[in-house]
């Protein structure tokens, strides 16, 4: 993989990803500097937890109009060309809206415990084909945004504000998704957030009392009963789980327990950039049309420590509500976090299993 960092007009980095060697004299684009976005973060007493607040981000970029491009040129300040033209594969650079920020170095006095937002937000644009979609990327493409994904984790993980890095996407506007162009995002958290927390919690716990990972344990069963796998290969398993909470909820794993994207093998890279296509193309055919997801990776933390008990994983969710298909969230699941599933994952695997999908 070949890699080259620029910086935009405006300050923020650009960095370019390749197959091949990246030209010298791809420029990056940008506005012009712009006043520093802020952000910072206050205590709730009751969960126990942080939230972000990030008001600058109520004057990004929302559903631009459909020709509207990232990678062609344009003076319009509201739709800015983030992104050069040349011969490089995936793109990466600085969000302009951010929720956390590397600047922030205030937080307002107020009832409760504040503190600065820093951390980083990155944009991480698949492909400069605007036609494109995650599944529809051929496979070394899928192999090579997974080398970018564990490559972000390192460098952003080694930043003395970050304790956890979180790639994701947003796939649709159904979820809130604010731009056309193929791209994802990647969060750099200055704590690790309180479902990942809670997850290694349960795993470091099970991992003190087996000396074994528990996400593993729960794989090779799932492996075993065999209703819920959607896809297998030698190094990796896409399943819904038997406690899915949501319909066509899938994870993605390698079989044995890897921590984090920096520990997959090439062939754990190659076996997990299959099980993504083959995944996403299932959506794709079981709805006949581009299926609006939120795809988040879970894997250790970067604070530096020993994480044994971490396995990572990749979630998919559904959005919210679908008419005529997918369930509307009501006051218990969204008040109290106790879900009433309306379907079994084993009937939604059975669906996503019928859809037959080719590479080709």
């Amino acid at each position: 993989m070949y890699k080259r960092r620029l910086k935009k007009p405006d300050g923020r980095k650009l960095l370019l990803y390749s197959r091949h060697p990246i030209p010298s004299d791809i420029e990056a684009p940008g506005p012009s500097p712009h006043a520093s976005s802020s952000s910072h973060l206050r205590w709730h007493p009751l969960r126990g937890e942080w939230i972000a607040y990030a008001g600058s981000r109520q004057n990004r970029t929302f559903l631009p109009p459909a020709q509207y491009n990232p990678l062609a040129p344009t003076t319009d300040p509201a739709h800015p060309t983030e992104v050069p033209g040349g011969a490089y594969d995936v793109a990466v650079f600085d969000n302009l809206f951010p929720t956390l920020t590397l600047d922030a170095i205030d937080s307002p006095p107020t009832i409760v415990d504040t503190a600065p937002g820093r951390g980083v937000c990155e944009v991480v644009v698949f492909t400069q084909d605007e036609r494109a979609n995650l599944g529809s990327l051929p496979l070394w493409h899928l192999e090579l945004l997974i080398d970018v994904w564990a490559d972000r984790y390192l460098e952003l993980g080694a930043l003395p504000d970050v304790q956890y890095v979180m790639p994701f996407e947003n796939r649709g506007v159904e979820v809130g998704v604010t731009l056309h162009h193929p791209h994802g995002q990647i969060y750099a958290y200055p704590m690790v957030p309180p479902i990942p927390a809670r997850e290694l919690e349960r795993q470091k716990a099970y991992f003190a009392e087996h000396q074994r990972s528990l996400l593993g344990a729960l794989i090779e069963a799932e492996i075993r009963d065999g209703r819920r796998i959607i896809h297998l290969n030698d190094t990796v398993v896409a399943f819904l789980p038997v406690c899915a909470t949501y319909s066509y909820e899938v994870w993605i794993a390698p079989k044995r327990p890897a921590s984090s994207l920096t520990d997959l093998t090439s062939d754990e890279r190659r076996d997990l950039a299959v099980a993504l296509k083959t995944v996403l193309l299932k959506f794709d055919g079981l709805w006949a049309r581009p299926f609006p997801y939120v795809m988040v990776f879970h894997q250790a933390p970067s604070d530096g420590a020993p994480h044994p008990e971490s396995h990572l994983h990749l979630e998919f969710y559904p959005p919210y509500r679908m008419p005529g298909r997918l369930k509307y969230l009501a006051g218990s699941e969204l008040g109290a976090g106790l879900f009433t599933a309306d379907t079994l994952p084993e009937l939604k695997a059975e669906e996503l299993r019928a859809v037959e999908v080719s590479f080709e």
